[in-house]
């Protein structure tokens, strides 16, 4: 083949340091838009952005020409300048150092977009943790909780 052709798509999720509420709700809009620029400029467009007040969901086609560590530190550098100096103008503001990612089969992103666009609703009932070690149980992800809150 003369070509490298790939389709991966990224559920991606991380939150705020400790899980601290620093994405107000009036501000989430440009957050997830700013996100979706990186996004962009690294080769890998964003399908849908979304979340709440302590963390992220991106779903994404990740680029076949940078790694997904890459992608996911410029992705959190760059926006949690944003928050700091454009957006919400928190000097305190930092992403959690971690962040979990699942392979998405093209025909689950009906699923996954509904999903992330449900997030207030979904935390209504559910607080993070529990969000995200479903989420480890489903994609057969083992974890330690020791390691995996900051």
């Amino acid at each position: 083949m003369s070509q490298s052709l790939v389709k991966n798509l990224i559920h991606l999720v991380y939150s705020t340091k400790h899980r601290k509420p620093w994405i107000p709700k009036n501000h989430r809009d440009d957050l997830f838009a700013y996100q979706a620029g990186i996004l962009e400029n690294w080769d890998s467009p964003a399908l849908l952005i979304g979340g709440v007040e302590d963390h992220v969901h991106a779903l994404f086609a990740l680029s076949k020409n940078h790694p997904l560590k890459k992608i996911v530190e410029e992705v959190k550098k760059g926006s949690s300048k944003w928050m700091k100096v454009d957006g919400p103008k928190n000097p305190d503001f930092h992403w959690q150092a971690g962040y979990a990612a699942f392979s998405v089969s093209h025909s689950k992103i009906a699923e996954v977009k509904r999903y992330i666009e449900n997030q207030d609703d979904h935390h209504r009932k559910m607080t993070f943790q529990d969000e995200l070690r479903a989420l480890f149980r489903r994609h057969e992800i083992e974890f330690d909780e020791q390691f995996v809150w900051d």
